[in-house]
């Protein structure tokens, strides 16, 4: 079976590939399991020296990897070199602090010694999105690396390229053709590879029915996994908020990637007495956006993933219309090839409406008007999602006292709108997944945790 990668500012194909054999996946998943005794005993200071090499790289091949990236996927330009730069980040981070976020502690007990010592699982699983192609890896995999971890990758078999030039740059640094491997298969074959015993742990980023799928197959055959799935992010807007800064961020945190992330702002919650005022600021701005060719610099919003997605988001968006949501900009689907779909806006968003319910992964934002705070904080948590939020207040105790007490969700910003960053921890609750990427936890995540009590009998009889 071929697997398509298709240029979707244009629809034209840009490479088929084979499909993996069951016997070369085998032959790989055994050469990783192998090369993990070798790989978990090179020196830490070594496994950093390969991932500070990787962030060399990729700063220097930034334009060759993000043309990639935006062929694939249409993500505009700027925004793949800013993807390939925070790539090269988590990989300076972890080389960095590697070595202290694995150190062994020492635990006061009645033993001659006692002390707990963080070591790799094995072979990690990693079922990756196309959204952030470089980005959703390497925020896994430089702690898994490092950790003295193997990885298999099984990237959305539309970013294909991708996941190879993510092969070729770990290879140019120093890591072993065995330590990483991607496997060219499609998403029907997951839960085969979680059932063979090369396979220690699995990881995914993508949507929630993905998320359970994983974790189904994870769970039958008793393996850790940490899912990160969907959002539908609240931003909640205070009567107090600057609205110049609050609509800025929040335009912002709608468009970022052509609106296909998951912590994309998608509900904006507004208090009554800022609502017109914010509604108008926002259609305006979101009306500014520029869409087009992805190789564009000027270009702010690029095509969707696949002429497909953008046709669900577009059904989204009339079926919300059809159930009482008014459209403020946008909202029609454009002439022409390409997965394109402009910066839309709706207001009147509702309970019911999938606008309110669901995750709308594209440039459509959807206005929630409420009367107060305690509204705001109801509406915001009333989705079965809880990836990110924002709050916009310029009280920073009463932002703080929100964002910490009261919102749901597993990162929350005051005044910004949400991103991941290498030294904070990243994931979600709900049924936006459970587990974390990134900092001091993200590393912890695929490590034996491991009790080891010494004590010297003769001591003790003594």
């Amino acid at each position: 079976m071929a697997i398509e990668s298709i240029n979707p500012a244009s629809n034209e194909l840009i490479r088929e590939y084979r499909e993996m054999s069951h016997e070369e996946v085998t032959h790989a998943l055994r050469a990783l399991a192998d090369e993990f005794g070798r790989w978990r005993r090179v020196p830490l200071q070594q496994r950093a020296a390969c991932l500070t090499t990787v962030a060399e790289l990729l700063r220097a091949r930034t334009d060759r990897y993000s043309r990639i990236i935006t062929q694939e996927m249409g993500k505009p330009l700027r925004d793949s070199r800013t993807e390939i730069e925070k790539c090269a980040w988590v990989c300076e981070y972890y080389a960095e602090n590697g070595a202290l976020f694995l150190a062994e502690e020492v635990v006061e007990t009645e033993a001659t010694e006692s002390l707990i010592a963080y070591q790799p699982l094995g072979t990690v699983l990693a079922v990756m999105p196309w959204n952030f192609p470089f980005w959703q890896f390497f925020r896994f995999g430089a702690a898994a690396l490092i950790a003295g971890n193997t990885v298999a990758l099984k990237h959305s078999s539309n970013v294909t390229g991708c996941a190879l030039a993510i092969e070729q740059v770990l290879g140019d640094a120093g890591f072993s053709e065995d330590v990483f491997r991607v496997l060219v298969v499609g998403g029907r074959r997951i839960a085969e590879i979680i059932e063979r015993p090369e396979i220690s742990a699995a990881t995914l980023t993508g949507s929630t029915p993905a998320g359970r799928s994983l974790a189904e197959a994870c769970g039958r055959n008793l393996k850790k996994c940490v899912l990160e799935l969907g959002g539908s992010d609240p931003y909640v807007v205070l009567e107090d908020a600057d609205l110049d800064h609050a609509v800025s961020s929040c335009v912002t945190a709608r468009i970022v990637n052509s609106g296909q992330s998951c912590i994309a702002g998608k509900r904006f919650i507004v208090v009554e007495p800022v609502a017109d005022e914010f509604e108008r600021r926002f259609v305006e701005a979101m009306a500014e956006q520029t869409v087009g060719d992805p190789m564009d610099e000027d270009t702010a919003i690029g095509p969707l993933a696949s002429v497909g997605l953008r046709n669900e988001l577009h059904d989204q968006v009339e079926r919300s219309i059809r159930g009482g949501a008014v459209c403020l900009a946008g909202g029609e689907v454009p002439e022409g090839p390409g997965a394109y779909y402009p910066a839309t806006v709706l207001t009147s968003v509702a309970a019911g409406m999938p606008a309110y319910e669901e995750e709308l992964f594209g440039p459509v934002a959807a206005i929630i008007r409420v009367k107060d705070e305690a509204e705001a904080i109801k509406v915001a948590n009333d989705t079965f999602f809880g990836l990110g939020g924002a709050v916009f207040t310029t009280d920073l105790d009463r932002g703080k006292r929100i964002a910490r007490d009261e919102i749901e969700a597993g990162c929350v910003f005051v005044n910004e709108f949400v991103r991941s960053d290498p030294r904070m921890p990243f994931g979600g609750v709900k049924s936006s997944g459970y587990g974390r990427e990134l900092s001091y936890y993200g590393i912890r995540e695929f490590v034996n945790v491991k009790t080891v009590w010494v004590s010297d009998r003769r001591t003790v009889l003594a």
